[in-house]
């Protein structure tokens, strides 16, 4: 299909995926996810491709879910909607994907990083999950993933109090595994890339797999948890008065209602 989103490409047996939003600071609109999805499990379906680059460029990976959409979302069009299904088919996603951070990885661009299985950062990359200052919180994954990458007490400065991480604060934390200079981070990826191209791909699938299986243990059931007392929160008065106030440049009043 064609992507109005996402850039795709191939070097050799490297799949790359690029968001394309960059006026919206690759925001992950529905419509973003839907095409991100869909050009990884693309490359996923492809034999000649081994591993796969995900990337925002390199001046944002993402700065998060596009709070122009979510602000009138309502609970119901969050349960009866494939949002969750798009993140968990990433999951799913039987070859290596690498991350290729530049700039802000926040919110959701910091879970969809989570979710890849090697990150490279660049010397300006910036990791958070600032959703509690909208008044809601992480919903993709963010409060399981992260939690179990850089342990409960870094999770809960990043997750109650909104702190960023810088590139070097996650390699030191183990949330990434490599900084490299900006102009340099989409090669070192496609490197990586290659050399698990040299692996064998069902030894390189399973391999993935039980990492995962030891990674997640007690995901399966922390994360609809989370995915309950997320949605729950478009409720609240507060979530809807963070979001506007976002939108509209200003300081939010919260009520606790």
């Amino acid at each position: 299909m064609a992507y109005q989103f996402v850039l795709i490409e191939r070097d050799g047996p490297v799949g790359i995926v690029t968001l394309n939003r960059p006026q919206q600071r690759n925001a992950l609109s529905h419509a973003v996810m839907r095409e991100l999805v869909d050009a990884v499990e693309t490359f996923d379906r492809d034999d000649e491709v081994r591993a796969i680059v995900l990337t925002g460029g390199q001046n944002v990976f993402s700065a998060g879910a596009d709070l122009k959409e979510m602000a009138s979302t309502t609970v119901g069009e969050l349960l009866q909607s494939d949002r969750i299904a798009l993140w968990d088919r990433l999951r799913n996603v039987s070859k290596p994907l690498i991350a290729a951070v530049s700039g802000f990885a926040l919110g959701g661009g910091c879970e969809l990083a989570l979710l890849c299985d090697i990150i490279v950062a660049s010397e300006t990359a910036c990791f958070g999950q600032p959703e509690i200052n909208v008044g809601l919180m992480p919903g993709a994954g963010g409060t399981q993933r992260l939690t179990r990458v850089v342990g409960k007490f870094r999770a809960m400065e990043m997750v109650l109090l909104g702190k960023t991480m810088s590139a070097h604060e996650a390699e030191r934390c183990g949330l990434v595994n490599r900084v490299v200079p900006a102009e340099l981070l989409l090669d070192e990826a496609k490197a990586i890339g290659r050399q698990l191209a040299g692996k064998a791909p069902i030894s390189l699938r399973l391999a993935k797999e039980a990492v995962l299986r030891a990674f997640e243990a007690g995901l399966e059931g922390g994360l609809p948890f989370e995915r309950k007392l997320f949605t729950l929160l478009f409720a609240t008065e507060d979530a809807q008065e963070g979001m506007r106030a976002f939108l509209e440049k200003r300081k939010p009043k919260y009520q606790g209602k």
